[in-house]
């Protein structure tokens, strides 16, 4: 158990550093962190939802809702769907994909030389392990969510750490 717990340990950091690099090439860009995240989740050409986009990216609703009215405003986004759907989905306009494609060309070409390198020594096989091992840890994590003893913070003692 150790050695697993060495391993977890080292993905964790491997996960934090990626995050950073992503966060460091967003601002060399000259957007931020949450902008980018969402032209990367658009750029796919599907229309989705604001509420898939803030649970698969992690970016809080108030947050991208302030970045969508912007990306509106700036005439990157449109809404589409029926008129009185509470759900409209969110697109890339033709500027907007023009736009994004000048943001996101860096970050792909970032992501096409590692990708090439890990693939050339590990082959497809450390996405899968990677996918995999995210959604089993996200099955515990349910888990442990929804057990009804679990208190609201495991902390609760007056001892400092």
């Amino acid at each position: 158990m150790k050695q697993a717990r060495a391993h977890i340990r080292a993905l964790t950091l491997a996960i934090n550093i990626i995050d950073g690099d992503y966060t460091r090439t967003a601002r060399k860009v000259g957007l931020k962190e949450n902008e980018l995240s969402l032209l990367y989740a658009l750029d796919d050409g599907l229309p989705h939802s604001q509420a898939e986009i803030s649970r698969h990216w992690l970016i809080p609703k108030t947050t991208l809702n302030t970045i969508v009215q912007q990306s509106i405003a700036r005439g990157h986004i449109t809404l589409v769907g029926e008129a009185h759907s509470k759900q409209k989905q969110i697109c890339l306009t033709q500027a907007g994909r023009a736009y994004a494609r000048r943001a996101l060309d860096a970050v792909y070409a970032l992501e096409d030389a590692a990708y090439a390198r890990a693939q050339e020594r590990f082959g497809c096989e450390f996405v899968q392990a990677l996918g995999y091992f995210a959604e089993q840890l996200h099955l515990e994590t349910e888990r442990f969510l929804q057990q009804s003893d679990a208190q609201p913070a495991l902390l609760q003692e007056d001892t400092p750490l």
